[in-house]
Parts: C-alpha cells; structure tokens; sequence
C-alpha cells in the first residue's frame, strides 16, 4: 500500500510561508491528495485483482473480459428479489430485448482518468493564485519568521517594511481581489464538480450519499442497496460473433466486477467530502463578503491577529488602510514571529499618525 501511496508524500509537505487560508488549503492540499490517491488505488491491481472477470461458455475468458470492459455491461434496474432465488443478483436476469429497460455501465474505464481530472480543476485555482502572488509575502517576511533575531535586524527590517507599506499606501487592493477572486473559483469549481459527478454517473451522485445513509437505517427485508444500483458488482454482457454456417451467435455472460468494491466506498467518501467542502466554501465567501464591506470587522481580525499591540495603534492602522494594505499586513502576521509583528504595527501606527520619522 506504501508503494501505491508513495508518489502522493510530496503533496503533504507543508508550506514555509503561507499566502492563503485553511478552506483555500482543503482545495488544493487536501482534496487534490484525495483525488490522486483514489485514482491510484483504483488503477492497484494487487489490491483489487483484475477490474473485470466474465464467464461466457465457448468464448475464450481473456477475449470476453476484453469485450464487455471495452464495450460495456448493463443491467436490468426493474429486476429486482431474492439473490439465489428469485434473481442471480440484483438487476442480472433474463429480459426481454426492446420491453425491459436496460442500463448500460460504461464508467468505470474512466473512473481514474476522472479523478486526476478533478484533482488538477481543484489545483487550478492555486495556481492562478501563487502566480499572482509572486512571492510578494516571502520577500516581505524578511526573514523574520522565526524568533532568533538579532535586534539591529528587527529594528532595520522593520523600517523596511513600514516603508513599503508607506510607499504602497492605496495601491494593493488588486492583490487583494486576486485572492477574493480565486476564492470564488474554489467554491465554483466543488460545486461544479458535484453536478459533473451526477452526469458522469447518469444523474445518480447528487442524492448517491444520502441514499446509502438512508439505506442503513431501513430493515434487512426492505433495502435495495443503492451501492449495488449505481455500483453493481455482477452485471451481464451481451458477445455476437459468426458461427460455423455464417449465422450470428449470441452469447450472454455474467461479469463480475471488483473494482466496484472500490468505486462504491470511494464515491461515498466524495459525496460527503465535497458536500462539506461545498459549505465550507459558501461560509468562507460569506465571511470574505463581511471583510470586505466591513471595517470595524477587519479591525477586530488586526486586533486578534496583533494582540501584543496596543489597541489603539491597530485601530490607527485599520481606520487608515484600505482592503488591500489591511490583506497583506494580515498575511504576514500569519508568518513572522508575534514579536516582531508587534514592533511592525508600533512603527506602522506612528508612521501613519506622522509622529515619528522611520
């Protein structure tokens, strides 16, 4: 399993400086890493066995598991009953070609295309932002990050940052937008992404986790398991070919497919993964919309995040700043060390109030 997983550890490092927010983190740290590991475990053969074993008399096996992986399976969703008795599984009996509905399984050659797929969209937005970005916070942390500085170089990189902040008064708002806007991407795309899932398996995702909670709750003798209906692990295949006087031959096979032991559990974990991450999302816009269009709210935020300083020169510096100049000084109380943050924002404060030339 460490085989399987290995190539993902990359993905866990943390990074040294930090330019977003924890729901941004969830997107393209948590959810990317869910993604690409669920797309190499359903591509691990030594854990799941062949995806597709069929059994078909007079047609060799390896052909006819090539066949119906190739072209398909499909089910009888009305045959329903008792497995030994009444049906062979749920949805695999006789039917009558043109008076049964017939549904035709054809995603599980794409299930890990597909996650890869969903993991780069949820990158993407991260990527629009560390471009953006530019490196604007680590080059402005200044090494001060951590606690070993000496005081000449708190003093001298404090004035340099009190002079940027001077210098870029009123001019960082688009940095600030740029975030806000690749925000919105994230929640865009987990949405999104929920009513992709629901097409890629023909409109049955969007209620598929709440069907399987439900599903535990009902008595033994009335449930009709929903995994089995969305993932069903024996199916029939349908195989035509020419027999000794010219004639078409046709031959029903019964498939059993183990990877969908796989796809079920996976496509659980999704729906109440991305349904949690969707929330999550809409309540961190809300709560950007509030910072935007609130100043007492991004004082209380300066507040907690500089709370060695004195309130009243964080007030001083909220009442002065714009959206943008209030992100980045909030940015970097989130990477150097809370002492020097505290001498940042006493310069910043009598810098503004001109009572001081730094």
């Amino acid at each position: 399993m460490f085989d399987v997983f290995g190539s993902v550890r990359g993905l866990l490092k943390l990074d040294a400086v930090c330019i977003d927010n924890n729901v941004f983190r969830l997107h393209y740290k948590a959810t990317v890493i869910i993604l690409i590991a669920f797309s190499l475990l359903v591509t691990s053969r030594q854990y799941i066995g062949d995806p597709i074993d069929c059994i078909v008399d007079e047609i060799p096996l390896n052909v006819m598991d090539t066949y119906c992986w190739i072209y398909s399976t499909f089910t009888i969703p009305d045959r329903v009953g008792r497995i030994g008795q009444d049906v062979v599984q749920p949805g695999v009996a006789s039917h009558v070609e043109g008076a049964d509905e017939v549904k035709y399984h054809k995603y599980y050659q794409w299930v890990c295309f597909t996650l890869f797929f969903q993991a780069i969209l949820f990158y993407i937005p991260r990527y629009l932002w560390k471009t953006w970005e530019g490196g604007r916070i680590k080059m402005l942390m200044l090494d001060l990050n951590g606690p070993v500085v000496t005081d000449p170089n708190k003093v001298e990189r404090s004035k340099l940052l009190v002079e940027y902040f001077r210098s870029n008064l009123y001019s960082q708002n688009f940095y600030a937008y740029r975030f806000f806007f690749c925000e919105v991407l994230n929640f865009i795309n987990v949405v999104g992404q929920i009513y992709f899932m629901d097409f890629f398996l023909d409109g049955e995702f969007s209620t598929y986790g709440a069907d399987v909670v439900r599903f535990t709750e009902m008595e033994p003798e009335e449930r009709n398991d929903p995994m089995s209906r969305v993932f069903p692990k024996v199916t029939k295949c349908t195989f035509h070919k020419y027999g000794a006087s010219g004639s078409v031959q046709k031959f029903d096979g019964l498939c059993v497919l183990p990877l969908n032991i796989v796809n079920e559990k996976i496509y659980v974990f999704l729906w109440f993964w991305f349904i949690i991450l969707s929330i999550l999302s809409g309540l961190s816009l809300l709560y950007r919309a509030a910072v935007v269009a609130g100043p007492k709210l991004r004082l209380i935020l300066l507040r907690a995040r500089s709370r060695l300083s004195p309130q009243s020169q964080v007030q001083v510096i909220a009442q002065k700043f714009q959206i943008g100049d209030w992100f980045v000084l909030y940015q970097l109380g989130k990477n150097i060390d809370p002492l020097v943050y505290k001498q940042l924002v006493h310069d910043l404060a009598l810098r503004l109030e001109g009572k001081e030339n730094v």
